[in-house]
Order: structure tokens, then sequence, then C-alpha cells
């Protein structure tokens, strides 16, 4: 099959489609031949050698794709061949076919092309795990949300809409800050001259909110404990921005705010099939019906794979980068 393959960790120049031997397929899981795959910033983190695939997982790039079943594993009963699929990845979705255990599918809603799916699966799931699950937002709580022109961010505008929440978002522009807007988001914060504790505190009422989803890091530890009210939770996605910074315990302390470090793609297939049955008993109405959707930036060819990974290390995307594989 054709794949996109690195030869050695470094820039997206590193990057070339070629010829590679087929997953083979293994007890509880369906093989899917891929037609878009998502692109995700770790997938340039493992480009540079930076976030290896976890032991038994593919090295191929691609941490969601959208496509057809084309053969089942014996006893697994929920799928067929020919059945429309966009799947949770530990690996392996920028490439003509891969093999995933079958807790990690969904069907692919009706309304959407599989470009359209492959955006879906890395972002809805980043977000329900670490905003609802581990932040524990409530029903109308508020959630501060980093990077909301990112495929998470606008993703996570819908979910903290969808149940009446207050979602306030940082993005790196004002063009952005206004999509975002448009999207549901209550306010959006210029970063690169705005104040979010500020606009936190003022969406709230003084307040601060429930959780901040963050993937920056270092830079942003200080401002995020102040946004939170009492009680809060900071979840940690990524260190875009650095990986150390002093941690004013005094403030967890007194105000009993926690802060929780995140990933998914290392989580056990059965924890990631619990986290998709779950978020499919809150959204799963919403998701097929349309009223949640993925926001597609582009869709490029596999060829153009080095194109993917400049824009979105430049950040001149909103929303999601797919790649059409077919």
């Amino acid at each position: 099959m054709l794949a996109v393959l690195v030869d050695e960790p470094g820039d997206e120049t590193r990057l070339r489609v070629g010829e590679c031997e087929a997953p083979k397929l293994v007890p509880g899981s369906v093989r899917i031949r891929v037609a878009a795959a998502g692109v995700n910033r770790a997938d340039l983190l493992q480009r540079q050698g930076f976030y290896p695939p976890p032991p038994g997982a593919s090295t191929i790039l691609g941490l969601e794709c959208a496509g057809e079943v084309v053969e089942v594993a014996p006893g697994v009963g929920a799928w067929a061949p020919g059945d429309r699929a966009m799947a949770l990845l530990s690996g392996g979705g920028y490439a003509q076919e891969v093999v995933v255990s079958a807790g990690s599918v969904m069907r692919v809603p009706a309304g959407l092309s599989y470009e359209q799916a492959a955006a879906l699966p890395e972002a809805l799931l980043t977000v329900f795990l670490n905003i609802f699950q581990l932040g524990g937002l409530p029903e109308g709580g508020a959630a501060l949300v980093h990077g909301g022109g990112s495929g998470i961010g606008t993703a996570a505008i819908q979910l903290v809409k969808a149940v009446g929440g207050t979602c306030i978002v940082t993005a790196g522009s004002e063009e952005k800050c206004q999509r975002c807007l448009e999207l549901g988001a209550d306010i959006a914060v210029d970063y690169r001259e705005g104040d979010f504790v500020a606009a936190a505190r003022e969406a709230t009422d003084g307040g601060g909110v429930d959780v901040v989803l963050d993937s920056i890091g270092a830079p942003y530890l200080a401002q995020n404990l102040k946004a939170l009210a009492g009680g809060g939770r900071l979840v940690l996605i990524g260190l875009m921005g650095g990986a150390k910074a002093e941690l004013p315990m005094g403030m967890l302390l007194t105000r009993r705010l926690q802060v929780i470090g995140s990933t998914l793609r290392t989580r056990s297939d059965a924890e990631k099939a619990e986290l998709v049955s779950a978020l499919l008993d809150r959204f799963g109405e919403r998701i097929e019906s349309g009223v949640i959707r993925p926001v597609v930036d582009r869709v490029l060819p596999l060829g153009e794979v080095a194109e993917a990974h400049r824009v979105m290390k430049a950040s001149e995307h909103f929303g999601k980068i797919v790649l059409s594989v077919e």
C-alpha cells in the first residue's frame, strides 16, 4: 500500500509517499480503506522524533481517519465490509489502509463526506475526555480553551455550547477571534494583546471558569490558575510554549484547584472504547444530526503532506487540515 514515510526525523521535507506493507488484521479489529486522514500537531512532533508511537502501534503518522470498512476480524459483530467508518488511531492514518480496534471506530454521520468525518475523531474525543470527563464541566458551566481556532478549539466551542455552557477562547488573530465568535464562543481574546484572565472573569461575573483546557504549558500556568473558579480544574494536553514553570501550591490549597496532565494516544484500547461509547451516549444525536460538525480549513492530497504540515506549523489554518488519501 501507499503511505507517508519518514526516513529520518526532521522538518516537513522529510515526508514522502512510498510503498510499505499493509497492516495485518488482528483479533478485535477492523480494516479500513482510508479515504481521508486528519492532521494533528502530534504528527508534527512525531515527524521530528519527539513523540514516538506507543508500543505495538503503527509507526506511520496519523491519529484519525475515515473510509470504508473492508475486512472485519472474527467475532466483531458491529461492523461489516462496506460500512462507512471514522476512527481514532494510535498511528497509521496517513496510508491507504489501517487496522484499528473496533472499539475506536464510529459510524460516519449520513450528511458528512469522508473528508469531513476524518476531522472529527481526535478533536471530539480529546475535548470530551479533557473538558467533560477529567475537567468535570457541569451543565451550564464555563470553560476557557486556548487555541480556539484549532481543530480541538472549534470542537470545544460546539460541545461546551451544546450543554448550555459559557466558552471563552484565545486565538492568534482578530480574524480567528471573529470566526470563533461566529461559531458560538462567548468571548474570543487575541492572545497577542488581550487579557484572557480578565475575559474569563468578565464572562463569569467575576467567579472564574470551571475548566481550562491548555496546550501551551509553562507560560500560561499562573494565568490559567487565576482564571479558574474555586475548585476549578486546569487540564494540560500540550506543552507548546514550554515544560517548566513554578507552581504556586498555596493557591492550589486555598482555592482547591486541580492541575491534571492528560494524553489520549497512549490509553489502552479498552479505555478508548469506553470513551467512544460515552461520547456517543452524550453527544451522538447531535453529531449524527449535524448540530455538531467539523470545521475543515482545507483538504490536500496525500502527496502534499509536506504543505499540510507547513500550514499547521505556521498556524495558517482555522479548524482542521485533512489529507485526501483516495
